[in-house]
């Protein structure tokens, strides 16, 4: 097996080289005093990866070693970005490292931002009090080096397989395809697949702490960023000021019980979306029950099977296009305006518009997630097992992302380096704060509920009713689980410990489609066609100058220019930009 060959850079300046463990790091630092060593630059306008987004950051990197057990080895480079503290040093809170998750190969360097300014529902007195750390993990985004392997498994140029193997044969194409990449994984990074881990991760963390000058830090996970944070808790609990994790990941479950758990979720999550589109039947015309709109989805995936649009777009990326609906109910609106326009108006152009061929970010996105969950823990070897597990959940009715979740996921049957031994989670003193929604597709409440016992001084905020991932500090608009992250992040309060979950917040509202509106000449502008304007089935195109259909949103939502109506936004690509958080 090939090693990677890296250049090696002069390690920051107040690293430890020879650091190798936790307790040698507390020796070290407790001879002198930490000095801040990251050379801040303001960011780019204009970013490879992320454009505008770091617009008024500063940018910086840190050099740590490839592999631990050879701290003089090879480095390689972590991208970090930066928003300053506003207040007064003498109320400095120190920083706060922001990890989004969206599976261990999110990019994270456009995240202080919005915590810096209180775009997120964090009060500007506590985004003021602190700096905002975002960065890219090991082999993310601008870090160096960013895994991508044989780009043609996620795209091959043209639509791909139906997830769903129609038979035997079907089914060996994607095993096939699954094992090419990961040896395509192998053959280009060798033994770097070795340090890839989240234990490597989280060593990379502390060396963070360290370049930043701070004893210690306050963390914000979320998602794959909730089991970063508890490994980091559990292997550094005295470099922890605070911590929260926000949709936890089950520490015992990593990772391929946890993905089979998830795809039970995604089924129920599914059934929600669906349940929330035909309860708006009015507007989208998808039927009145949650089945009549099931029905109707399969249906587009279906005819997409049988016709690809533009040779792209088939069962595999409809189901990518609808996939974050599991997630995020702010994707409710446009995901259920593209079901409608596709299947009863037979316009595919929103569904055009939101797809875009998978290019850097996800190719990333996707192998760095193979390379993380793949080495964390061992993962079986014999597809046999696979087909078994996945066929079982199928056939039982977890039909919305099981299969498209295997996919994703098989490269670690025939991953090309070994696994390691899951690393011990838990702490009996780390400060943590836990949010949780209820309906948490990617990890349920079984993460938190372990991982609040794993850390007995831990406190757990339950999102009664809640599907975000994600919940607090995000679109998701929660303003009483906002109130209890910012009153721990003001002044550590948490809420008083209780057996079980330690305090509730119900879930935010839904959201509200917008009511259609439909003009005719000469006559008021109403919810239906005006009668004298004739009637034509919602499928057909409005005829020329007797009436149109626009759109009014909800009270309180933005007008477009000039106060007119405007239809709502398309959602941003699925499968390109890191999604909103």
């Amino acid at each position: 097996m090939k090693k990677l060959v890296w250049t090696t850079a002069v390690a920051v300046a107040g690293l430890m080289a020879t650091a190798l463990a936790p307790a040698a790091v507390a020796q070290q630092t407790a001879k002198k005093p930490l000095t801040a060593s990251v050379a801040w630059t303001p960011c780019p306008d204009t970013d490879p990866i992320l454009g505008a987004m770091l617009k008024g950051l500063d940018c910086g990197s840190v050099q740590v070693p490839l592999d631990y057990s050879e701290p003089d080895g090879t480095k390689i480079s972590l991208a970090l970005t930066r928003a300053r503290h506003t207040v007064a040093d003498s109320a400095y809170q120190g920083v706060v490292i922001l990890n989004r998750g969206q599976w261990p190969g999110g990019i994270g360097r456009d995240l202080p931002t919005r915590y810096a300014q209180g775009t997120t529902g964090l009060a500007k007195d506590v985004g003021a009090a602190y700096d905002w750390i975002g960065f890219d993990p090991r082999g993310v985004g601008a870090s160096e080096p960013a895994v991508v392997c044989d780009s043609s498994y996620v795209y091959p140029g043209h639509a791909q397989p139906s997830p769903v193997p129609a038979d035997a044969a079907a089914e060996q194409e994607w095993v096939d395809r699954a094992r090419a990449y990961a040896q395509s994984c192998g053959d280009a990074y060798g033994d770097t697949l070795n340090h890839l881990t989240t234990k490597d991760a989280a060593r990379d963390l502390d060396r963070m702490r360290i370049a930043l000058g701070q004893k210690k830090i306050t963390y914000f996970g979320t998602d794959w960023g909730t089991y970063l944070g508890s490994v980091y808790a559990s292997m550094y609990p005295n470099r922890v000021q605070r911590m929260i994790l926000d949709s936890v990941v089950k520490p015992s479950g990593t990772w391929y019980q946890n993905n089979l758990d998830k795809n039970a979720t995604s089924e129920q999550n599914a059934k929600i979306f669906f349940a929330w589109v035909a309860k708006y039947d009015s507007v989208y015309h998808l039927g009145t029950t949650a089945a009549a709109v099931e029905a109707r989805y399969y249906q587009g995936q279906d005819a997409l099977a049988a016709a690809p649009l533009d040779g792209k777009i088939g069962p595999a990326e409809w189901a990518d296009v609808f996939e974050p609906v599991v997630y995020r109910s702010w994707t409710w609106l446009s995901r259920a305006q593209i079901l409608s326009d596709f299947v009863v108006r037979n316009n595919p152009a929103s569904l055009r518009a939101n797809y875009s061929d998978p290019a850097f970010p996800h190719q990333n996105r996707h192998a760095m997630t193979n390379a993380v969950q793949c080495t964390d823990a061992a993962q079986p070897t014999n597809w046999k097992r696979w087909h078994t597990d996945y066929s079982r959940q199928y056939a039982a009715g977890d039909r919305f992302l099981t299969w498209t979740n295997a996919w994703y996921n098989a490269p670690c049957a025939f991953w090309p380096v070994k696994a390691k031994k899951r690393p011990a989670v838990g702490d009996s003193s780390v400060n943590v704060l836990l949010v949780q929604p209820e309906f948490d597709t990617a990890h349920g409440t079984a993460g938190a509920v372990e991982t609040h016992r794993l850390f007995p001084n831990s406190r757990l905020v339950l999102e009664q009713g809640g599907h975000n991932v994600g919940a607090a500090l995000s679109a998701n608009n929660n303003t009483c689980l906002n109130t209890y992250v910012g009153d721990y992040l003001r002044d550590g309060t948490r809420p008083a410990r209780t057996k079980g979950v330690d305090a509730t917040c119900q879930a935010a509202a839904d959201p509200v489609p917008p009511t259609p509106l439909f003009f005719c000449r000469g006559v008021r502008p109403g919810p239906a066609p005006p009668a004298r304007c004739g009637h034509r089935p919602a499928a057909t195109a409005a005829p020329p100058g007797r009436w149109a259909r626009a759109w009014r949103a909800p009270a309180g939502a933005a007008a477009a220019p000039g106060g007119a109506p405007r239809r709502p936004p398309a959602a941003a690509p699925a499968r390109h930009a890191p999604p909103a958080r």
